[in-house]
């Protein structure tokens, strides 16, 4: 594993077949840090990833954690939770974007850039993007249309069997 401290340039072929400590995004041919969670992150994550693995057959998705996913033309990010439908994708890495990317905020998150890289990935393909605080479950879904409230914290993906009650998740 690689420690990156600073901006570093190298070819998006050598992106995808090194691992970084902690695992950093590709934006043109430089690694993004990514703020890391802390307990409260690393807590919700894990329950995310295994409310969502119990459901996948009946709601016929795949979920991920951590998984390095492409954007666009040399540009990779990683989502803390996301979900493919079925079928599943081909290869190491998935060139389309999930049916929904969780970005779970960390400490150190500015919303500001937070909110930019929403935009960003719902420009690029990304139907919903949920962006959850792991302390008061507080969230916001960005779409094409906008920002979409996410009533009683639970969320519910139209045209979907997909509903994500925060309470629920916490309680496993």
């Amino acid at each position: 594993m690689l420690d990156v401290k600073a901006a570093t340039l190298i070819s998006l072929e050598e992106y995808l077949d090194r691992s970084y400590s902690p695992d950093c995004e590709f934006r043109d041919g430089e690694l993004v840090e990514r703020n890391v969670g802390e307990a409260a992150h690393a807590s919700l994550q894990a329950l995310l990833g295994a409310y969502l693995h119990g459901r996948r057959k009946s709601w016929k998705i795949y979920s991920y954690a951590s998984l390095r996913v492409k954007v666009r033309e040399k540009r990779y990010a990683i989502p803390d939770v996301c979900i493919y439908p079925a079928p599943k994708f081909e290869g190491r890495y998935p060139d389309r974007p999930p049916l929904l990317w969780i970005e779970i905020l960390s400490h150190d998150d500015r919303m500001v850039d937070v909110w930019a890289k929403a935009d960003e990935l719902v420009s690029h393909g990304v139907p919903y993007v949920w962006i959850i605080d792991p302390n008061t479950l507080n969230s916001e879904l960005r779409t094409a249309a906008g920002i979409l409230p996410v009533e009683d914290r639970t969320l519910r993906i139209p045209n979907t069997r997909i509903v994500i009650p925060l309470a629920e998740v916490m309680e496993q």
